[in-house]
């Protein structure tokens, strides 16, 4: 597997404060990784670190397998990432295209139409000329967006896209950030502390808490761990026993009369099913971990940082 981004051990100090704890990092090319963690787990502070922003106490760190001590080969590299952290500069009386083509000018771009290009890529064609002090806060993230994506990079970094957002503009942040990775192939490194809302977009997660980061998981494996299930309270243990084994329907005993069942089953198809068979459904419910639930897990539920 090819990684975009890759770290061995990284910290970061202030003082006594350990902000980073040996952090080792893999975002896949090409993929969505969600950086989950609270606030104050130290997110921010790796971002900053990997956009060159900071450099780190120890360990170290590569962009597209270069070593950032490379001096001369990691400039070219850094030029293939884009970024947004605390939030993106832009002038609030000038339109979204003069911003642009500032933001163009600034980086040595030719304009052309690239800038009228990269509105419509985030959907701003029609507000291009307004001032940006008029924009939403949706509307301001997706022109943060354009700006980041001035000279192609091949990797953005996005810290807290959704804050402040609304229900529609996390809808709409979210069909961009999926499309420009489809059509563009950009690869994405978000960090998050909305859980269930990056659960809609990342396909990889990267788990980070107190300055460590605790786990890396793919989407698949994720849902597999985060998986559907049904409780069922049940009338005849060993009825209950035999129809699953039969059918071949994933199962776990909890505790006495009760059981989780692993399998996406009709309700109605299953209680005729144990019915059958001289069982009878007490109580049944639906649960699906959330991602929130999945992190708390491994975490553990207390401790704001």
């Amino acid at each position: 597997m090819e990684y975009a981004v890759e770290s061995d051990q990284l910290s970061k100090n202030y003082g006594s404060m350990h902000a980073l704890r040996g952090v080792n990092l893999h975002v896949p090319r090409g993929e969505i990784y969600g950086f989950v963690g609270r606030n104050g787990a130290g997110k921010t502070t790796c971002l900053r670190v990997l956009t060159g922003l900071q450099k780190p106490s120890e360990g170290s760190y590569q962009l597209f397998g270069v070593d950032y001590r490379n001096r001369r080969e990691i400039r070219h590299q850094r030029n293939r990432i884009g970024a947004i952290i605390d939030s993106a500069a832009m002038y609030q009386d000038l339109g979204a295209l003069e911003n642009l083509r500032l933001q163009l000018q600034m980086m040595g771009v030719p304009d052309k139409s690239e800038a009228e290009y990269l509105l419509g890529l985030v959907g701003l064609s029609e507000a291009g000329k307004r001032p940006v002090r008029t924009y939403s806060l949706g509307m301001k993230q997706r022109l943060g967006i354009a700006m980041a994506l001035a000279g192609s990079p091949d990797l953005l970094i996005l810290d807290e896209p959704v804050n402040g957002l609304d229900p529609q503009g996390i809808i709409e942040l979210r069909e961009l950030i999926d499309r420009l990775r489809m059509q563009e192939g950009i690869t994405f490194l978000i960090s998050s502390h909305y859980l269930d809302e990056l659960a809609r977009l990342a396909t990889w997660f990267g788990f980070l808490n107190h300055g460590k980061l605790i786990r890396e998981v793919s989407r698949e494996k994720m849902e597999q761990d985060c998986r559907h299930k049904m409780i069922l309270t049940v009338s005849n243990r060993q009825a209950f026993l035999r129809v699953m084994e039969e059918r071949k329907i994933p199962y776990q005993l909890v505790d006495g009369d009760e059981a989780e069942i692993y399998q996406d089953i009709p309700v109605t198809e299953l209680v005729l099913m144990l019915n059958k068979y001289g069982c009878n459904v007490r109580r049944i419910t639906e649960q699906s971990e959330s991602l929130e639930s999945y992190f708390i897990s491994l975490v553990g539920g207390n401790g704001d940082e």
